[in-house]
Protein backbone atom coordinates (compact mmCIF):
# COMPACT_ATOMS: atom_id res chain seq x y z
CA UNK A 1 0.00 0.00 0.00
CA UNK A 2 1.22 3.50 -0.83
CA UNK A 3 0.64 6.93 0.66
CA UNK A 4 -0.33 10.12 -1.15
CA UNK A 5 -0.06 13.48 0.63
CA UNK A 6 -1.56 16.60 -0.91
CA UNK A 7 0.70 19.54 -0.15
CA UNK A 8 -0.12 22.07 -2.85
CA UNK A 9 -2.48 25.02 -2.54
CA UNK A 10 -1.74 28.61 -1.65
CA UNK A 11 -3.05 28.71 1.95
CA UNK A 12 -4.90 31.98 1.39
CA UNK A 13 -6.85 31.67 4.64
CA UNK A 14 -3.57 31.84 6.57
CA UNK A 15 -2.26 35.00 4.94
CA UNK A 16 0.08 36.77 5.65
CA UNK A 17 2.02 33.78 7.12
CA UNK A 18 1.61 31.79 3.92
CA UNK A 19 2.87 34.55 1.64
CA UNK A 20 6.34 33.26 2.44
CA UNK A 21 5.76 29.75 3.80
CA UNK A 22 3.90 26.61 2.78
CA UNK A 23 0.87 26.24 5.04
CA UNK A 24 1.71 22.58 5.65
CA UNK A 25 5.02 23.61 7.25
CA UNK A 26 3.51 25.85 9.93
CA UNK A 27 4.17 24.01 13.20
CA UNK A 28 1.62 22.70 15.67
CA UNK A 29 3.26 22.12 19.08
CA UNK A 30 6.61 22.87 17.37
CA UNK A 31 6.25 20.23 14.64
CA UNK A 32 5.12 21.13 11.11
CA UNK A 33 1.71 19.69 10.29
CA UNK A 34 3.13 17.96 7.20
CA UNK A 35 5.65 16.11 9.39
CA UNK A 36 2.78 14.84 11.54
CA UNK A 37 1.01 13.53 8.43
CA UNK A 38 4.16 11.71 7.24
CA UNK A 39 4.56 10.13 10.68
CA UNK A 40 0.92 9.01 10.76
CA UNK A 41 1.30 7.27 7.40
CA UNK A 42 4.66 5.76 8.40
CA UNK A 43 3.21 4.49 11.68
CA UNK A 44 0.51 2.68 9.68
CA UNK A 45 3.27 0.68 8.00
CA UNK A 46 3.40 2.60 4.71
CA UNK A 47 6.85 3.70 3.60
CA UNK A 48 6.37 4.60 -0.10
CA UNK A 49 4.87 8.09 -0.11
CA UNK A 50 4.10 10.54 -2.90
CA UNK A 51 3.71 14.24 -2.11
CA UNK A 52 1.75 16.40 -4.55
CA UNK A 53 3.33 19.86 -4.59
CA UNK A 54 2.51 23.20 -6.13
CA UNK A 55 3.90 26.74 -5.85
CA UNK A 56 5.71 25.93 -2.59
CA UNK A 57 7.41 22.81 -3.98
CA UNK A 58 10.96 24.02 -3.33
CA UNK A 59 10.23 24.72 0.34
CA UNK A 60 8.51 21.35 0.79
CA UNK A 61 11.43 19.54 -0.85
CA UNK A 62 13.95 21.33 1.33
CA UNK A 63 12.06 20.51 4.53
CA UNK A 64 11.19 16.88 3.77
CA UNK A 65 14.04 15.77 1.53
CA UNK A 66 14.02 12.11 0.57
CA UNK A 67 12.02 11.12 3.65
CA UNK A 68 15.02 9.33 5.15
CA UNK A 69 14.61 11.01 8.54
CA UNK A 70 11.27 9.15 8.94
CA UNK A 71 12.41 5.92 7.33
CA UNK A 72 10.24 6.44 4.23
CA UNK A 73 10.86 7.04 0.53
CA UNK A 74 9.31 10.25 -0.82
CA UNK A 75 8.45 10.95 -4.46
CA UNK A 76 7.40 14.49 -5.45
CA UNK A 77 4.53 14.93 -7.90
CA UNK A 78 4.21 18.45 -9.37
CA UNK A 79 0.71 19.89 -9.85
CA UNK A 80 0.68 22.88 -12.17
CA UNK A 81 -2.30 24.48 -10.42
CA UNK A 82 -4.67 23.62 -7.53
CA UNK A 83 -7.26 21.98 -9.78
CA UNK A 84 -8.93 19.80 -7.15
CA UNK A 85 -8.26 16.71 -5.05
CA UNK A 86 -9.41 14.36 -7.79
CA UNK A 87 -6.99 16.08 -10.17
CA UNK A 88 -4.19 15.37 -7.67
CA UNK A 89 -5.15 11.69 -7.76
CA UNK A 90 -5.25 11.74 -11.56
CA UNK A 91 -1.74 13.11 -11.97
CA UNK A 92 -0.41 10.61 -9.40
CA UNK A 93 -1.43 7.50 -11.34
CA UNK A 94 2.08 6.75 -12.59
CA UNK A 95 3.39 6.80 -9.02
CA UNK A 96 0.50 4.83 -7.51
CA UNK A 97 0.11 2.22 -10.23
CA UNK A 98 -2.44 -0.47 -9.34
CA UNK A 99 -1.66 -0.48 -5.62
CA UNK A 100 -4.22 0.59 -3.03
CA UNK A 101 -3.31 3.84 -1.32
CA UNK A 102 -4.23 6.23 1.46
CA UNK A 103 -4.64 9.89 0.55
CA UNK A 104 -4.10 12.40 3.36
CA UNK A 105 -4.40 16.18 3.11
CA UNK A 106 -1.13 17.70 4.29
CA UNK A 107 -2.75 20.37 6.47
CA UNK A 108 -4.99 18.07 8.53
CA UNK A 109 -4.44 16.86 12.09
CA UNK A 110 -6.41 13.88 13.42
CA UNK A 111 -6.55 12.27 16.83
CA UNK A 112 -5.27 8.73 17.07
CA UNK A 113 -3.55 8.42 13.71
CA UNK A 114 -4.70 6.19 10.84
CA UNK A 115 -3.22 2.79 11.65
CA UNK A 116 -6.57 1.19 12.48
CA UNK A 117 -8.22 2.77 9.43
CA UNK A 118 -5.56 1.35 7.12
CA UNK A 119 -5.85 -2.11 8.70
CA UNK A 120 -9.62 -2.17 8.28
CA UNK A 121 -9.32 -1.17 4.63
CA UNK A 122 -6.65 -3.77 3.92
CA UNK A 123 -8.67 -6.51 5.60
CA UNK A 124 -12.04 -5.48 4.16
CA UNK A 125 -13.54 -6.04 0.74
CA UNK A 126 -13.79 -2.38 -0.22
CA UNK A 127 -12.89 -0.30 -3.24
CA UNK A 128 -12.78 2.88 -1.18
CA UNK A 129 -13.05 4.03 2.40
CA UNK A 130 -13.86 7.60 3.41
CA UNK A 131 -13.51 9.12 6.86
CA UNK A 132 -16.43 11.21 8.10
CA UNK A 133 -16.96 13.23 11.24
CA UNK A 134 -19.88 15.33 12.56
CA UNK A 135 -19.28 19.09 12.25
CA UNK A 136 -21.21 22.21 13.23
CA UNK A 137 -21.08 23.95 9.84
CA UNK A 138 -21.13 21.23 7.18
CA UNK A 139 -21.74 23.74 4.37
CA UNK A 140 -18.00 24.47 4.41
CA UNK A 141 -17.02 20.86 3.66
CA UNK A 142 -17.71 17.92 1.43
CA UNK A 143 -20.78 16.29 2.99
CA UNK A 144 -21.98 12.67 2.93
CA UNK A 145 -25.60 11.57 3.19
CA UNK A 146 -26.14 8.02 4.50
CA UNK A 147 -29.20 5.78 4.43
CA UNK A 148 -30.69 4.08 7.50
CA UNK A 149 -28.25 1.19 7.14
CA UNK A 150 -25.22 3.47 7.02
CA UNK A 151 -24.58 3.20 3.30
CA UNK A 152 -23.62 6.23 1.24
CA UNK A 153 -26.44 7.77 -0.79
CA UNK A 154 -24.66 10.83 -2.10
CA UNK A 155 -21.77 13.20 -1.53
CA UNK A 156 -21.86 16.93 -2.23
CA UNK A 157 -19.01 19.46 -2.10
CA UNK A 158 -19.82 22.52 0.06
CA UNK A 159 -23.62 22.28 -0.27
CA UNK A 160 -25.72 25.38 0.41
CA UNK A 161 -28.29 23.25 2.24
CA UNK A 162 -26.50 20.21 3.70
CA UNK A 163 -28.58 17.08 4.14
CA UNK A 164 -26.35 15.80 6.94
CA UNK A 165 -23.69 17.04 9.32
CA UNK A 166 -21.14 14.41 8.27
CA UNK A 167 -18.12 16.08 6.70
CA UNK A 168 -15.39 14.32 4.79
CA UNK A 169 -12.20 14.38 6.80
CA UNK A 170 -9.16 14.81 4.56
CA UNK A 171 -8.30 11.09 4.68
CA UNK A 172 -9.33 8.61 1.97
CA UNK A 173 -8.39 5.06 0.96
CA UNK A 174 -8.78 3.80 -2.60
CA UNK A 175 -7.96 0.91 -4.85
CA UNK A 176 -7.15 1.35 -8.54
CA UNK A 177 -10.80 1.86 -9.54
CA UNK A 178 -10.53 5.47 -8.39
CA UNK A 179 -8.70 6.21 -11.65
CA UNK A 180 -11.80 5.22 -13.62
CA UNK A 181 -13.70 7.74 -11.54
CA UNK A 182 -11.31 10.68 -11.79
CA UNK A 183 -11.02 10.17 -15.55
CA UNK A 184 -14.82 10.11 -15.95
CA UNK A 185 -15.90 13.21 -14.02
CA UNK A 186 -15.86 16.81 -15.24
CA UNK A 187 -14.78 19.98 -13.39
CA UNK A 188 -17.25 21.49 -10.94
CA UNK A 189 -18.50 25.08 -10.97
CA UNK A 190 -15.26 25.92 -9.14
CA UNK A 191 -13.24 24.66 -12.09
CA UNK A 192 -11.89 21.75 -10.04
CA UNK A 193 -12.10 17.99 -10.24
CA UNK A 194 -13.83 17.26 -6.94
CA UNK A 195 -12.99 14.11 -4.99
CA UNK A 196 -16.62 14.05 -3.82
CA UNK A 197 -17.73 13.69 -7.45
CA UNK A 198 -15.22 10.90 -7.99
CA UNK A 199 -16.44 9.00 -4.92
CA UNK A 200 -20.05 9.58 -5.99
CA UNK A 201 -19.13 8.05 -9.37
CA UNK A 202 -17.84 4.95 -7.57
CA UNK A 203 -21.08 4.68 -5.57
CA UNK A 204 -23.28 5.05 -8.64
CA UNK A 205 -21.30 2.44 -10.56
CA UNK A 206 -21.67 -0.22 -7.90
CA UNK A 207 -18.27 -0.08 -6.26
CA UNK A 208 -18.01 -0.71 -2.52
CA UNK A 209 -17.40 2.56 -0.68
CA UNK A 210 -17.24 2.25 3.09
CA UNK A 211 -17.98 5.24 5.32
CA UNK A 212 -16.00 5.34 8.57
CA UNK A 213 -17.27 7.78 11.17
CA UNK A 214 -14.41 9.20 13.24
CA UNK A 215 -15.45 10.10 16.79
CA UNK A 216 -12.24 11.74 17.97
CA UNK A 217 -11.12 15.25 17.14
CA UNK A 218 -10.05 16.33 13.70
CA UNK A 219 -8.90 19.77 12.57
CA UNK A 220 -8.31 21.25 9.15
CA UNK A 221 -5.61 23.83 9.97
CA UNK A 222 -6.69 26.23 7.24
CA UNK A 223 -7.36 29.29 9.41
CA UNK A 224 -5.51 30.90 12.34
CA UNK A 225 -8.22 29.89 14.81
CA UNK A 226 -7.89 26.30 13.59
CA UNK A 227 -4.12 26.37 14.01
CA UNK A 228 -4.52 27.50 17.61
CA UNK A 229 -7.13 24.81 18.29
CA UNK A 230 -4.92 22.10 16.81
CA UNK A 231 -2.04 23.40 18.92
CA UNK A 232 -4.22 23.14 22.03
CA UNK A 233 -5.24 19.56 21.28
CA UNK A 234 -1.74 18.30 20.52
CA UNK A 235 -0.19 20.02 23.54
CA UNK A 236 -2.74 18.30 25.79
CA UNK A 237 -1.81 14.87 24.44
CA UNK A 238 1.99 15.25 24.37
CA UNK A 239 4.41 13.52 26.70
CA UNK A 240 6.30 16.51 28.05
CA UNK A 241 9.92 16.63 29.20
CA UNK A 242 12.65 19.11 30.08
CA UNK A 243 15.66 18.79 27.78
CA UNK A 244 16.91 22.38 28.01
CA UNK A 245 18.06 24.53 30.95
CA UNK A 246 15.76 25.89 33.65
CA UNK A 247 17.32 28.06 36.36
CA UNK A 248 16.40 27.83 40.03
CA UNK A 249 14.44 31.09 39.95
CA UNK A 250 11.99 29.80 37.34
CA UNK A 251 8.71 27.91 37.80
CA UNK A 252 7.94 25.35 35.13
CA UNK A 253 4.88 23.07 35.20
CA UNK A 254 5.16 19.31 34.72
CA UNK A 255 3.25 19.47 31.42
CA UNK A 256 5.80 21.72 29.73
CA UNK A 257 8.41 20.70 27.16
CA UNK A 258 11.68 22.63 27.05
CA UNK A 259 13.64 21.49 24.01
CA UNK A 260 17.40 21.11 23.65
CA UNK A 261 19.39 24.30 23.93
CA UNK A 262 16.47 26.33 25.28
CA UNK A 263 17.00 28.44 28.40
CA UNK A 264 14.39 29.51 30.94
CA UNK A 265 15.65 32.34 33.16
CA UNK A 266 13.66 33.83 36.04
CA UNK A 267 10.40 33.00 34.28
CA UNK A 268 7.10 31.21 34.79
CA UNK A 269 5.97 28.61 32.23
CA UNK A 270 2.46 27.21 32.62
CA UNK A 271 1.45 24.13 30.68
CA UNK A 272 0.57 22.64 28.46
CA UNK A 273 3.18 24.50 26.45
CA UNK A 274 6.43 23.97 24.56
CA UNK A 275 9.61 26.05 24.26
CA UNK A 276 11.67 25.34 21.14
CA UNK A 277 15.34 24.63 20.59
CA UNK A 278 17.76 27.45 21.42
CA UNK A 279 14.96 29.77 22.51
CA UNK A 280 15.59 32.03 25.53
CA UNK A 281 12.78 33.06 27.88
CA UNK A 282 13.94 35.72 30.35
CA UNK A 283 11.88 37.48 33.05
CA UNK A 284 8.74 36.39 31.24
CA UNK A 285 5.47 34.55 31.67
CA UNK A 286 4.44 31.92 29.12
CA UNK A 287 0.88 30.78 29.74
CA UNK A 288 -0.99 27.60 28.83
CA UNK A 289 -1.48 26.44 25.25
CA UNK A 290 1.52 28.31 23.90
CA UNK A 291 4.12 27.01 21.45
CA UNK A 292 7.28 29.03 20.95
CA UNK A 293 9.40 27.69 18.11
CA UNK A 294 13.16 27.53 17.70
CA UNK A 295 15.68 30.37 18.11
CA UNK A 296 13.27 32.90 19.64
CA UNK A 297 13.89 35.44 22.39
CA UNK A 298 11.08 36.21 24.84
CA UNK A 299 11.90 38.77 27.52
CA UNK A 300 10.02 41.03 29.96
CA UNK A 301 6.61 40.12 28.56
CA UNK A 302 3.65 37.78 28.95
CA UNK A 303 2.19 35.51 26.27
CA UNK A 304 -0.58 32.92 26.40
CA UNK A 305 -2.60 30.72 24.02
CA UNK A 306 -0.41 31.59 21.06
CA UNK A 307 1.95 30.18 18.45
CA UNK A 308 5.27 31.97 17.83
CA UNK A 309 7.39 30.93 14.86
CA UNK A 310 11.18 30.82 14.64
CA UNK A 311 13.69 33.65 15.04
CA UNK A 312 11.14 35.98 16.61
CA UNK A 313 11.92 38.48 19.39
CA UNK A 314 9.26 39.75 21.80
CA UNK A 315 10.59 42.16 24.41
CA UNK A 316 9.37 44.68 26.96
CA UNK A 317 5.66 44.54 26.16
CA UNK A 318 3.51 45.92 29.01
CA UNK A 319 0.33 44.00 28.11
CA UNK A 320 -0.23 40.27 27.78
CA UNK A 321 -0.20 38.82 24.26
CA UNK A 322 -2.81 36.12 23.74
CA UNK A 323 -4.78 34.28 21.03
CA UNK A 324 -2.05 35.17 18.55
CA UNK A 325 -0.26 33.53 15.63
CA UNK A 326 3.10 35.29 15.17
CA UNK A 327 5.29 34.57 12.16
CA UNK A 328 9.01 34.11 11.55
CA UNK A 329 11.66 36.78 12.10
CA UNK A 330 9.16 39.10 13.79
CA UNK A 331 10.29 41.77 16.26
CA UNK A 332 7.78 43.07 18.78
CA UNK A 333 9.17 45.56 21.27
CA UNK A 334 8.52 48.86 23.00
CA UNK A 335 10.57 51.67 21.57
CA UNK A 336 12.29 54.07 24.01
CA UNK A 337 12.08 56.89 21.49
CA UNK A 338 9.60 59.69 22.18
CA UNK A 339 6.96 60.73 21.38
CA UNK A 340 5.22 57.48 22.30
CA UNK A 341 3.50 55.90 19.32
CA UNK A 342 2.65 52.55 17.75
CA UNK A 343 5.11 51.85 14.93
CA UNK A 344 4.40 48.90 12.66
CA UNK A 345 5.47 47.20 9.47
CA UNK A 346 2.70 44.76 8.63
CA UNK A 347 2.12 42.45 5.68
CA UNK A 348 -1.06 42.25 3.66
CA UNK A 349 -4.09 40.87 5.51
CA UNK A 350 -2.44 41.27 8.93
CA UNK A 351 -4.60 41.76 12.00
CA UNK A 352 -3.50 43.74 15.08
CA UNK A 353 -5.53 44.43 18.22
CA UNK A 354 -4.48 47.49 20.25
CA UNK A 355 -5.57 48.80 23.62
Amino acid sequence: MKGLILSGGKGTRLYPLTYTRAKQLIPVANKPVLFRVIEAIRDAGITDIGIVVGDTADEIREAVGTGQQWGVQVTYIPQEAPLGLAHAVKISQDFLGDEPFVMFLGDNVIQGGITQLVREFEEGDYNAQIVLTPVKEPQHYGVAELDDEGNIIRLVEKPRNPRSNLALVGIYMFDHHIFEAVNSITPSWRGELEITDAIQWLVEHGYRVRPYIHRGWWIDTGKPIDMLEANNRVLLEMDHEIRGYVDRDSQVDDNVTVEEGAEIINSVIRGPSIIGKNTRVVNAYVGPFTSIYHDCHIEDCEIEHSIVLENTRIEDIPYRIEDSLIGRNVVIHRSPIKPKAYKMTLGDNSKVGLL
